[in-house]
Formats: C-alpha cells, sequence, structure tokens
C-alpha cells in the first residue's frame, strides 16, 4: 500500500504542483495542496516544498490565496476560469488565473510539519525562511478583510470555501435564496456516479453566489454586505489558529519577529475566546456553524464540529463533551470513524460527498486532535478505521462509514487515486 500512495503521488504531479484526481479535479487546489506536501515529505521533500511554494506564487497582492489556481486549460472541469473572472478584483494575481475564493487555511501547519518530517533541518528551516512571511500576510488579510465584528472569526462567503462543499450544513441557508436556473454542462458526473455528487439544483446555488461576489469585483466589504451566504464556520476557523500557532513557533525557531509573533498571539487569544463563547453549543455538546446573514447558529453536528481539538481551542471539560458526542452519535460497532456528517440524523447520506461519508483529511485532523487532548486510544481507533478502509477499496475521495457495505468487490466513492488520501495514509503509517 506504501508504494501504491507514492506511485498515485507521483502519477498526480504536475512538475511543480499536484492535481487532486487526474480526471475529476484537474488544477491545483489549496488545501489539497497542503496535505499532499505533507505526504511528499516523507519520501521526496523537493517535491513537498515545490508544492507549497507553487500554491504561495498565486498569492493575490493583498495576501489572499484562492482555493483553485488553474495552470491550464481543462474541458474536465466546470466552472473555470472563464467563469470565476478572478481577476476582476485589482488585486488578483497576474500570472495565474483563479478563483475568487479561498479554502481552509492549512498552510500555516502544513510548513511546520514538513519541517518536523525533514531529516535536513537547515535546509528545511530555508524552506521555511522563504514561505513563512506569505503565509502571515495571507492570515492578516482574513482577520483585516473577513472579521467585520472584530470578533477574531472570520466568515466564508461561499460553501466551496469550508471545503465541505454540499454538507447539510448549508440547507437552512439555501432555502432563504432562490437563484436562477443556469445552463451548464457539468463535468464532475461525466466521470463519477451522480449520486455521489451535489445537485444540478445545488450548483445553481453555488454560481449565483459567484456571480453575487463578482458583481462586486470579489470586494470583501460589499461581499460581507449583500452575499446571502456569510458563516462563521469551526473547521475553517479551527484551522487557521492552529495554522497561527504553527507561524508562531515557526517565527520563534528563525529568531526576532516578535512583532508578527505578538500579532499572532493576539489574534489568537481573540479568536479562542469568541470561538468557545459563540460557536459552541453546550446543549448539543459540540462546537456549530454561525450563520452571519441571517443571526443564527446552525445547530447541526459534522466532523467540522470536532476539529478544535486540533488547534486547542476546547477547555478539557469540552473536550469531554466532544467525545461523547462523538462516541454516542458517530460511534458504534456498525460504523467507521468518523462520518462527515450526524448518522443520527435524517439528512445523513452515506454515499453524497460532504452529506455523510468519511474523509481521510478530517480523520488526520482528528487523530492528531485527540492525541494532543490525550485521548489516545480514539485517537488509534480513527487512525486504524483510516487505514482499514483504504487497505480494503483503495485510494477514494470519500468513504462509506457502514462496515457493512464493504464487500469484496467494493469501491470508495468519488475521484480514484486521490491525492490526499494516498498522502494522509503515508503520514498516518509513519506514525
Amino acid at each position: 500500500m506504501k508504494n501504491k500512495a507514492i506511485a498515485i503521488l507521483d502519477a498526480n504531479w504536475r512538475n511543480g504542483y499536484s492535481v487532486p484526481s487526474k480526471n475529476l479535479y484537474p488544477y491545483q487546489w489549496l488545501w489539497d495542496s497542503g496535505f499532499i506536501a505533507i505526504g511528499f515529505a516523507h519520501y521526496d521533500m523537493d517535491k513537498a516544498e515545490k508544492e507549497i511554494e507553487t500554491l504561495l506564487d498565486a498569492q493575490w497582492e493583498n495576501g489572499f490565496i484562492p482555493h483553485i489556481v488553474f495552470h491550464q486549460l481543462s474541458d474536465s472541469y466546470f466552472p473555470g476560469p472563464n467563469f470565476h473572472r478572478a481577476d476582476l478584483h485589482p488585486l488578483s494575481n497576474k500570472k495565474y488565473p483563479s478563483t475568487g475564493m479561498t479554502q481552509p487555511p492549512v498552510t500555516g501547519f502544513t510548513i511546520e510539519k514538513i519541517y518536523q518530517i525533514s531529516k535536513d533541518k537547515k535546509a528545511s528551516l530555508n524552506f521555511i525562511k522563504r514561505t513563512i512571511d506569505k503565509v502571515f500576510k495571507n492570515h492578516e488579510y482574513f482577520y483585516n478583510n473577513r472579521d467585520p465584528r472584530n470578533e477574531g472569526l472570520v466568515y466564508i462567503y461561499h460553501n466551496w470555501e469550508s471545503g465541505t462543499d454540499n454538507s447539510p450544513l448549508w440547507d437552512s441557508i439555501f432555502e432563504t435564496m432562490n437563484p436562477p436556473v443556469y445552463t451548464f454542462e457539468r463535468r464532475d458526473t461525466s466521470h463519477v456516479n451522480p449520486e455521489e455528487r451535489p445537485t444540478q439544483r445545488e450548483y445553481d446555488h453555488y454560481l449565483h453566489i459567484i456571480d453575487i461576489a463578482k458583481s462586486h469585483n470579489y470586494d470583501d466589504a460589499k461581499i460581507a454586505e449583500h452575499s446571502p451566504f456569510l458563516v462563521q464556520d469551526p473547521l475553517f476557523n479551527a484551522m487557521l489558529i492552529k495554522s497561527n500557532h504553527a507561524l508562531i513557533n515557526m517565527y520563534e525557531l528563525i529568531g526576532g519577529n516578535e512583532s508578527k509573533i505578538e500579532q499572532l498571539k493576539s489574534w489568537n487569544a481573540k479568536s479562542i475566546a469568541s470561538f468557545n463563547s459563540k460557536l459552541y453549543n453546550k446543549e448539543l455538546k459540540a462546537y456549530v456553524h454561525y450563520d452571519l446573514r441571517n443571526e443564527r447558529p446552525i445547530k447541526l453536528v459534522s466532523s467540522s464540529s470536532f476539529s478544535p481539538l486540533y488547534a486547542g481551542i476546547p477547555t478539557k471539560e469540552q473536550a469531554a463533551e466532544l467525545i461523547e458526542t462523538m462516541q454516542s452519535k458517530f460511534g458504534g460497532d456498525s460504523m467507521y470513524l468518523l462520518a462527515s456528517f450526524d448518522p443520527t440524523s435524517e439528512k445523513f447520506n452515506p454515499k453524497k460527498y460532504w452529506r455523510g461519508p468519511v474523509w481521510i483529511n478530517l480523520n488526520w485532523i482528528l487523530y492528531y486532535g485527540l492525541q494532543d487532548y490525550g485521548y489516545k486510544d480514539l485517537a488509534q481507533q480513527i487512525k486504524f478505521d483510516s487505514i482499514e478502509i483504504l487497505d480494503k477499496v483503495g485510494f477514494y475521495e470519500y468513504f462509506d462509514a457502514r462496515k457493512s457495505e464493504y464487500k469484496a468487490d467494493s469501491k470508495g466513492y468519488g475521484g480514484s487515486d486521490f491525492s490526499w488520501s494516498a498522502a494522509l495514509y503515508l503520514d498516518l503509517i509513519n506514525n
């Protein structure tokens, strides 16, 4: 399996960056690149560093990093650069066409993880020195442009920015919208089973939000004022806080940079306080999303609800409650950990993208988070469940959480030969 994982990563490498899956996702994705670089670090440090450097080369002048970088034209993915029109923003990157939205900011903890894995610390420290200020500038962008109330919690304006694209979390927001019906040709459903993907009507909502952002030239203040989708997401904010921690550690290693270290500590202090007062739901014993546009918490539990463990956000008491919720709703002998959405909910769909399947990247996040809080046995269970699923069906994009669904000829869902599944497998077996 290790050799297979390496072969997939090498096959998906495109001379400076990786594609997540050859036909389904033919470009460079932000958070994919972070996880992929961690996998590369275990056997090819040059590719690990290049993956991140290429991503950061697509950064905008204001620090923004887009969620897709369109390195070449491809007719196998919609919507492409001609729909997104990121060039409408005056500070967009002139070298690379991209989207005008971002993804969970994993780059900070990625570069720290690369350094931790590295056998040549001196060379890897030089890599950190080349990249860290760009990552800091990305974090500065978020707090300056995506936190209109100065709470330390940044907003996302599109479900694609969450990384959890079609989660039931967004259903109540889409119910407040009535977008036009778009005429376009889906490309994803020609590569994978349409039953595993978002519906055509869901795509109407997705495209409509992009059109609203385009109509304001991707201006963050205007988006905050006009976008029907405006959410404080615990997964997104936890990744930002974790990456802040990582930048503090790396700046302390480099030496100097006291003002940046103080700024990062200040951001985290405010963020964690707001996180626990606003996003922790005592009734559900879990972190929830907050719908900033409609001023209401989204009282649903998903794998994102537990991601703050990875960033050291919960108190010990909150962590214990999170574990209780995880085991009561997501556990049991018949289920692999961890479904992406609450299996006890009527909205749970074990085959459909982010509406229920297991995702290796969220499992990886939770594995490390549970370890940090001392829940070693549960961390090991998530690790072993992840490895067992991959051993049974291979390196797919996402997987059924129901153990009963795994037969001799079973396959995973979504894209095959999926890069981050292969990359994070390499990291898990090395720990």
